[in-house]
């Protein structure tokens, strides 16, 4: 057993590591560190893992390589179990020293344990971390480590141990014309089975306050001329995906317009993905968008809310016309797929403050609309509003809102599980006739009235959990089994019929549930309805 055992082995100084969400995503942060480490890089190595692996069994995969710095890149969907991740490897390798970086670990005060780990660095670790690295390994390490020749800060929170406390670098911001771009780092199976990040700049302008990108306001570029060239040697690998991380892509136009050119001078099928600025399409910019196929590109659009006096409130800028005019170009005149957020439960804004901002997203735009729920983020200002708005949240990851003077604690469930719902009838696009008919069922009474979307469809999520109490694991036949339950109550038979077949047909088998087998609706020669018997004994 301990032959086999050492055959696996494979030794290496430096271990870059983290808890992905999920198999086909990758970390961009773990490749910029990697691909600034430097004469240290031959010591290194990246092995990432999901947060549905068994904790023990990552921790033995990263002993396995024997490594003495053991780097994790920590966020709010793995904090959790990267705390005990830490854990484990201290008792079991207590001489091995422990980095921690990302936004979960790098601001304070921490709500979530990791006292255990040797060094956090907070910032963009790029230097600071190779710069620690290279002390750490030097036969005699001189104390204290100090970055660019200047001294850490260092914090000592509390841990009743008696063992030495964590250390804290707050990094200084590397110049991004002078550090190595991280995209080499990608392996040709990364680029075959995983998701390629990649970013054009970093900071944002904007001070929203639920958002961290807010606490960094200076917008900086990485070189343009040296980033399409990456670019372009990622194509020549096969990379046909690339999802930009940048939270502001269209607010520089030189820089927007260059990438969108490279893109367009490539022979589809490709898919590039950005986070853009709602009220912010110059011409120059619409025209490039419109030039796009289908299928090609994808935006996604930080809506949060339409009310001026809410978003007012978070200091996020808003100018309500110009998103509605800029949503209506993107989908009456594009193939670009958006993506629209809106936000529950931010300060201020009600029940049926937040139904009408979907109400209005829907009848401007037939895109995914991605239904999230307040978080605290540690490093934001939101806090501040919390005495006023009667707002508590959770103290576990997500740290999303758990009430507030507006929204009961029984509401904000609600709202949790309209959100899936929505994700599973709506966003899923399995549905895309038959969904509508929940708000389209009577005819409006006013041409400038909104479609009730928001009451009707919180309607169906309240019976709809009083048949699953659940929010999770219901089959594709199940759902489509409870949607034409609820639908046929209300609706005329043909027309919900109808519907579902259009859906159906889409289907890649295009198979039917045997309840809506061979029910089109035939025609007497009267000219009538008439179901066929199958159908009339439906369920």
């Amino acid at each position: 057993m301990d032959t086999i055992l050492k055959s696996q082995k494979t030794m290496t100084n430096i271990l870059l590591t983290t808890l992905n969400a999920r198999y086909a995503h990758s970390a961009l942060g773990l490749r910029c560190l990697y691909s600034n480490l430097h004469e240290l890089q031959p010591q290194a190595k990246i092995v990432e893992f999901t947060i549905n692996d068994q904790i023990q069994t990552i921790a033995e995969d990263i002993l396995i390589h024997e490594p003495k710095i053991i780097g994790i890149s920590v966020y709010i969907w793995n904090a959790l179990e990267t705390a005990q991740l830490i854990e484990i490897l201290k008792k079991v390798s207590p001489t091995i020293t422990i980095v921690l970086g990302g936004p979960e670990a790098g601001y304070t005060p921490h709500r979530v344990d990791f006292s255990k780990a040797d060094y956090i660095i907070s910032g963009e670790g790029e230097v600071a971390f190779y710069e620690l690295c290279k002390k750490l390994l030097e036969p005699i390490c001189p104390q204290p480590i100090s970055v660019r020749g200047e001294p850490i800060e260092l914090q000592h929170p509390s841990t009743g141990s008696g063992r030495t406390v964590t250390q804290i670098i707050k990094a200084p911001l590397p110049d991004l014309k002078s550090i190595s771009m991280p995209y080499s780092a990608y392996s040709d199976d990364d680029i075959a089975h995983r998701t390629i990040y990649v970013e054009a700049s970093r900071g944002c302008p904007f001070e929203c306050e639920f958002c961290l990108s807010s606490m960094d306001e200076k917008v900086r570029n990485f070189p343009l001329d040296e980033l399409l060239e990456e670019f372009e040697i990622l194509w020549q690998r096969g990379a046909r995906s690339f999802k930009f991380i940048d939270r502001t892509f269209n607010l520089n136009m030189t820089f927007a317009n260059r990438i969108l050119d490279f893109f367009l001078s490539k022979e589809p099928p490709y898919f590039a993905h950005f986070e853009v600025i709602p009220d912010h399409f110059p011409d120059v910019l619409k025209s490039k968008i419109a030039l796009f196929p289908a299928g090609s590109l994808q935006l996604e659009i930080g809506i949060q809310t339409l009310d001026p006096i809410i978003a007012k409130g978070i200091n996020r800028p808003l100018r309500v016309e110009k998103i509605y005019e800029n949503i209506r170009f993107l989908e009456n005149e594009t193939s670009s797929h958006m993506h629209l957020d809106l936000i529950v439960g931010l300060p201020g804004e009600t029940l049926e403050g937040f139904g009408r901002n979907l109400d209005k997203l829907v009848s401007l735009a037939s895109c995914e609309i991605q239904i999230g729920i307040l978080k605290n983020l540690s490093g934001t200002t939101l806090s501040r509003h919390d005495k006023e708005h009667g707002i508590i949240y959770s103290d576990t990851p997500p740290y999303d809102i758990l009430q507030n003077n507006n929204l009961s604690f029984i509401q904000i469930q609600k709202m949790k599980r309209f959100a899936r719902f929505w994700d599973i009838f709506y966003n899923s696009g399995n549905f895309e006739k038959t969904v509508k008919l929940l708000w389209t069922r009577s005819a409006q009474t006013d041409d400038d009235e909104l479609p009730a979307v928001f009451d009707n469809f919180y309607a169906f999520s309240e019976w709809i959990y009083t048949q699953t109490l659940s929010t999770w694991k219901i089959s594709l036949e199940r759902q489509i089994k409870l949607l034409y339950d609820y639908l046929i109550v209300i609706q005329e038979t043909d027309v919900v019929q109808k519907a579902f077949m259009e859906d159906l047909e889409k289907r890649p088998d295009k198979t039917i549930p045997f309840f809506l087998r061979k029910s089109t609706i035939e025609k007497s020669e009267s000219g009538k309805n008439i179901t066929p018997k199958r159908q009339s004994n439906r369920i």
